[in-house]
Formats: structure tokens, sequence, C-alpha cells
């Protein structure tokens, strides 16, 4: 009886624990938006790593197509349906931090062991907004211009480009090739600005987008010449017709099978290239240079923020802080293409190639290259981008508008963003 009587007990004992263990189980839900299936993959094998040292937290991966992503995040949260942690792009971090919605970072950081390494940059760009740490990057997305080898030899022409000038030239003598050939891979669809800001800043002789005073330098007459190149470009004939819509994917693909040859991205697109054209036939060199001898490549970047309603801080902060160590951040930058955020990544042999090369002689020429990052501090940053930009360039690229037309509404929005920015932060 003495046994039997031990032997319920130990059951219920068991079954408590259970109920316990089950009651004490947190649920982090993280919401991607820049989502591709092998990025997919790849954070789901991370999330994997950490649920199996962390038994105690499940995460819930939630992955949002990244064309509709901003509208589809901004109904979310309009709808109170808020995840705890969000792949943040750096253009919408005003809308969310000066909203009240994205959590202090700061204090969580003072105790963790990896910010002995995370670069300056990251806390720099994190915190654009409101001097708070807002979000932490995962990674930088730094432009430089890859170039067919084949193609510019069947052309003539030794090397890429150096300056503008030569850029426009080489895209007409490429495109006269025929045989559906096209010098430039263009973007017309959503995420174009990048690419449109090297235009207008290189033209312009102008690093950013405001002057002093909070006026936006984008209808300034160099300015609207970067944008005339990029119309001519196109109703010339020197990009091909369907660009008008390409993303991302439709200007990797457009590289590799050699329908056109050059092509301004970050390292993230050396992924596809590199799996579909052989070494030998392709490189990255700096971004040519504007007529005052200087270029101003776009440095975007993204990362992880938690939403400042999350439940689960203290387990969201345990899912972000594993995302952005040394080691996973390597694994994240390799699989990504992005360069990584903590000090001494840069001597891993992945980095030290020569498809590297021209994203590193950027970094390593500060007074000739001198990159430009988005101003996150803006509010409706994100409206301007995702919605602003992909239609009134457009426009130009279809003669609709004249380039100065579209650059005087685009630099009317700036600018009073800007002021009012300003005027509230006297």
């Amino acid at each position: 009886m003495k046994k039997l009587t031990t032997t319920i007990l130990l059951g219920a004992a068991l079954a408590a624990l259970g109920a316990v263990s089950a009651w004490a189980e947190t649920k982090v839900q993280l919401l991607e938006v820049i989502t591709s299936p092998a990025r997919t993959e790849f954070l789901k094998s991370q999330l994997a790593e950490f649920e199996k040292a962390n038994p105690d937290i499940k995460i819930e991966v939630i992955s949002l197509p990244w064309g509709q992503a901003f509208e589809k995040f901004l109904s979310m949260v309009q709808a109170g349906e808020t995840p705890d942690l969000v792949e943040m792009p750096e253009r919408w971090v005003g809308l969310y931090a000066n909203n009240g919605q994205l959590e202090d970072l700061g204090p969580y950081m003072k105790d963790w062991a990896e910010a002995a390494t995370l670069g300056d940059r990251a806390k720099e760009f994190g915190s654009t907004v409101k001097n708070t740490q807002y979000m932490i990057p995962y990674g930088y997305y730094i432009n430089a211009m890859f170039y067919n080898k084949k193609l510019f030899a069947e052309a003539g022409l030794s090397g890429p480009p150096q300056t503008m000038e030569e850029f426009a030239a080489d895209a007409q003598k490429i495109s006269e090739l025929g045989n559906g050939k096209y010098g430039y891979c263009l973007r017309g669809g959503p995420g174009a600005f990048g690419s449109i800001q090297q235009f207008l800043n290189n033209m312009n002789g102008k690093p950013g987008y405001f002057n002093e005073d909070g006026t936006s330098t984008f209808n300034e007459e160099g300015s609207v010449k970067g944008l005339q190149m990029m119309q001519d470009i196109y109703m010339k004939g020197w990009a091909p017709k369907d660009s008008i819509s390409w993303g991302f994917n439709e200007l990797v693909t457009g590289f590799y099978t050699g329908t056109c040859a050059m092509l301004n991205q970050d390292p993230d697109a050396l992924i596809g290239i590199a799996e579909k054209m052989n070494a030998d036939d392709f490189a990255v060199a700096p971004w040519p240079v504007g007529p005052n001898g200087k270029a101003y490549p776009a440095l975007g970047y993204a990362g992880w923020a938690m939403l400042a309603d999350s439940p689960a801080k203290q387990e969201s902060w345990k899912v972000m802080s594993f995302l952005l160590d040394n080691k996973q951040n390597l694994g994240w930058a390799k699989t990504v293409g992005v360069m990584p955020i903590h000090n001494g990544a840069e001597h891993d042999e992945h980095f030290k190639t020569e498809q590297f090369k021209g994203w590193f002689d950027e970094l390593q020429n500060p007074d000739k290259y001198l990159f430009v990052t988005p101003p996150t501090h803006l509010e409706n940053l994100g409206v301007f981008y995702d919605s602003m930009v992909p239609t009134g360039f457009q426009e130009v690229l279809l003669g609709k508008k004249t380039p100065k037309e579209v650059a005087d509404g685009w630099a009317k929005y700036l600018t009073e963003e800007q002021q009012k920015y300003m005027a509230a932060h006297k």
C-alpha cells in the first residue's frame, strides 16, 4: 500500500511538473519582412538552434512578402496585432520610434557580453531617432557596381567605367551589341531610391538629402541632371523595357543571364550571381565618380527591433541577442549578403576574396567614396520610399513627367518633412 501511495504521489508530482512546464513556456512572435526562401530557411535554422538551447521559449515566424511588407505591417500595428520582434528596415524606424511603438534596447545592451565587439556603426545607425537604440542593425547594404567582363570585352571595353560620363557611354556601347543585350540593369520597381540617390548625389556633387536649412537637394540642377541621365538610359534603350517594374530578384536575374552588363547593388546580390556565373566572368568595382571626382554610394541597413507592447520582453531580447551575437551574425552576413556588424569580421576568409573588392575599395577610400544613409529620423520616410518614389520614377521613365517636375515633388515633400522635424527638435 505504501508503494502504491508513493507511486500515485510521484505520478501526481510529475503531472504537476508537466503542467508547470507547459504553463511556463513562452511564445515569441517574430516578423520578417525582407523575405526570400533562402533567408527564411536560414533564419529558421538559427531559431531552431536557439529553441534547442532554450526549450522554454518557442518562436513563431511570420513572413511578409517584401513588396507589400510596409503596408501589411502598418495595418498589423494599426489593428493592434503586433509581433514581439520585427525585422526593421532603416527607413521604417522613424515612423514607429517617434510614435512610441519601439522598445529602447539600451538597458538590455548594458548586460550583453557581445556588445564589447559591436561596431560603432551599429550603435550609431540603430539610434538615429531621439539618440535612443530602438533597433540594432544585423548588417549593412553597401552599394558598388557589378560588371560583366564578357560583355565588356565584346563591346571593346577593357574595364569598368571610372566616371558617370564613362558609365553612360559604356551603357550605350554595350546596348549597341544588340541581340537582347543592354548596358544597365535598371531598377524601376520598389526599392529603387538607393540607386536613384546615387545618380542624383553624384551628378550634383553633394552627399545626402538636405542642405543645412532643411531644404532638399534633390531638385537642384545637378540632381535633375542625374535623374535625366536615368531617363535617357531607359528611353534610349540602354536598359531593358521591362526593367521599369524590376525589383531585386529581376535585377539579379537580368545580370547573371547576361541580359544587362552593369548592376549597382549590395553584397546580397552576390549570393545569387555567384551561384549562376563563373567567378572569372564578372567582378565588382567601386561606383563611378561624378564631375567633382567623388562618388556617394548608398549605405542601407536593416536589423531587429522589439515592439514596446511585447508581453515577453526578456524572452524577446534573449532571441534578438542570440541572432546578433558574433557567431550567428557572421553566418547571417554570409548567407543573406550584408557586411557584418562586429569588429574583426573582416578577417574572415569569406570576405578576403576578389568578389568583395569593390566594397572594400569604397570602404578604404573615405575621401573619394562618401556613404549616404537614409534620413531614418523622418517619420514618413517609408511613405516616400515605398509609395511616392516608384510612382514618380516610373512617370519619368515613361516620359509622362519631366525629371524636374518629379524632382520638385520629391524635394517639396522631403523639405517639409525635414523642416518639420527640425522645428520640433530645436
